[in-house]
């Protein structure tokens, strides 16, 4: 197994959580729409936005994996699905290699943009593949001191929305980063509920997620509030913006109202299916908002 290229597929799969990757591409779709009035798009430049963004998200996930395993975090008792390391079908060694040569991939496929835009991209996409290592690695990994929330907001909503419509149009303003925070609070919402289901076995490791400090009541309070500021956000875009993105607020209140009743494994696993849903439905009508609202 610690041969990378002879090991499985199956546990790669596993581990990348490919479940989770089309939200990845959710901040790649409303940047593009952000940077459609800047003129015509080069579909080359959307591509590589868009794998840049998924193999961040793959080198975040192959990361917690890794780290979390080494800290003791994925215990038999956890909740959620099984992760490769911990459960020993993917050696450690294996796994750093895995993630090194994502992130090189990462790198090479955001070429284009930088000979595109220019070099200001460079620190952009370093410092996203950076944080997606410090989530959980490094000397002071952000989830364990309760910045987890801030990282995906910050990266999976403003940087990724920001950056793919400044590569793309070379376009940045307030309303752009405010439509990035939306996308990047639905994103949060995901890790809310993941971090609710895993309240008992992180606290006992020491991870200190927001949860973990200030327990259930107060995530359900913070879920509710994040949603209800994602969906305010579109209106600086735009009256006609807001009101389309409103489409998905049904999605939304359902994945909420699950996830407000959750209290076992299983149904914090369903609520965060429903919160994965709700993310793209509300990309999805946010990108039509300013497809056709603006």
């Amino acid at each position: 197994m610690d041969d990378l290229p002879s090991a499985s597929l199956h546990p790669w799969i596993l581990a990348a959580r490919v479940k989770t990757l089309p939200a990845a591409l959710v901040p790649v779709a409303v940047g593009t729409a952000l940077a459609l009035p800047r003129g015509t798009l080069r579909p080359a430049l959307v591509l590589s936005c868009a794998a840049f963004a998924l193999l961040v998200q793959v080198a975040t996930n192959l990361a917690n994996d890794l780290y979390d395993s080494k800290r003791g975090a994925d215990t038999p008792a956890r909740r959620g699905p099984v992760r490769v390391t911990a459960a020993g079908l993917v050696s450690p060694s294996a796994m750093g290699r895995a993630l090194l040569l994502v992130n090189l991939a990462a790198i090479l496929v955001g070429l284009p943009l930088v000979l595109a835009r220019g070099p200001e991209m460079i620190p952009v996409g370093a410092l996203a593949l950076l944080a997606g290592w410090a989530y959980t690695g490094g000397p002071f990994p952000l989830a364990y001191h309760g910045l987890g929330d801030v990282f995906v907001i910050l990266f999976f909503g403003v940087v990724a929305v920001s950056g793919t419509a400044y590569g793309l149009g070379g376009r940045l303003d307030l309303p752009i980063v405010l439509a990035g925070a939306g996308v990047g609070l639905l994103c949060d919402n995901l890790l809310v509920v993941n971090n609710a289901r895993d309240r008992d076995t992180d606290a006992a490791v020491g991870k200190r997620t927001l949860v973990v400090r200030l327990g259930p009541t107060f995530a359900r309070g913070q879920y509710l509030l994040q949603a209800v500021a994602a969906f305010a956000f579109p209106f600086a875009l735009g009256a006609r913006v807001g009101a389309i993105t409103l489409l998905a607020v049904p999605v939304a209140a359902w994945a909420g109202r699950r996830f407000d009743r959750a209290r076992e494994g299983f149904e914090f696993n369903r609520a965060l299916a429903l919160a994965a849903a709700a993310l793209l439905a509300y990309g999805l009508a946010l990108t039509m908002g300013l497809a056709r609202g603006r």
